[in-house]
C-alpha cells in the first residue's frame, strides 16, 4: 500500500548535536585547530568602555571574519547570511542552532571605528602562523604573495570607445602623454588602458 505523508507535527523537544553534522575532513575543522581567539578579548579591552550596553562577542566577530576570509566571502552582509544558514559555519563560530548572528553593520562600525587603531588582526595572524610552525605545517623560511602591481594612470577625459584593440605597449621612457582608456561595453564590459 502506498503511504501518504502525514501532517508534520512539530516535536516538543529536539536532540541535535551540531558537532556530528560537520564532516571530520571539513576545512573549518583544520582552521579551528590553529585559530586561537582566546587573547582577543584582553587585547581589545582598552577599546571598550566599562559602562553601556554589552558588545557583540569578540570571539564570534573575529571567528566570522576569519571564516569569511578563508571561505572567500567578501561581503559582510553575505557573511552574516551564510553563517545564519550554514551548519559548519555556525559550528566554527560556536553559535549552535539558536545563536544570534550579529548584524552586518556591526562589522563595518567596528572595523572603521574601534579596531582601526588596533593591531589585533596582525597579532592574530602572527599567533596563527606561529602555531602552524610549531605544528610543522609550515616551515617559516619563506612566503608567497598572490598580488599584482598594476600601474593605474588613467584619465577618463582621454577615453576612446572600443578601438579595435590595444596598440603595442610603449615603454615608460617613450610615453609623453597620459594613457588612453578603451571602454568595451556589452556583456563583457571592461576598461583597457594603453
Amino acid at each position: 500500500m502506498m503511504g501518504d505523508r502525514t501532517a508534520a507535527q512539530e516535536a516538543l523537544f529536539y536532540s541535535f548535536n551540531l558537532e556530528r553534522h560537520v564532516p571530520a575532513d571539513h576545512v573549518l575543522r583544520s582552521i579551528d585547530r590553529f585559530a586561537d581567539l582566546s587573547g582577543i578579548r584582553e587585547h581589545l579591552r582598552p577599546f571598550y568602555s566599562s559602562t553601556g550596553r554589552p558588545s557583540v562577542d569578540l570571539e564570534l566577530m573575529f571567528g566570522m571574519l576569519i571564516m569569511g576570509y578563508c571561505m572567500g566571502i567578501r561581503s559582510e552582509r553575505r557573511l552574516c547570511e551564510e553563517v545564519h544558514v550554514n551548519l559548519a559555519y555556525r559550528w566554527f563560530c560556536r553559535l549552535g542552532l539558536e545563536g544570534e548572528v550579529p548584524d552586518h553593520s556591526t562589522f563595518s562600525k567596528n572595523r572603521r571605528g574601534r579596531f582601526r587603531d588596533s593591531d589585533v588582526l596582525r597579532r592574530l595572524l602572527e599567533t596563527t602562523v606561529a602555531r602552524c610552525i610549531a605544528e610543522r605545517m609550515v616551515g617559516g623560511e619563506g612566503f608567497a604573495v598572490d598580488s599584482s602591481l598594476v600601474r593605474a594612470d588613467v584619465n577618463r577625459q582621454h577615453a576612446v570607445d572600443q578601438a579595435g584593440g590595444l596598440p603595442v605597449p610603449v615603454s615608460s621612457k617613450q610615453r609623453t602623454r597620459a594613457p588612453k582608456c578603451i571602454i568595451r561595453s556589452g556583456p563583457r564590459s571592461q576598461i583597457l588602458t594603453h
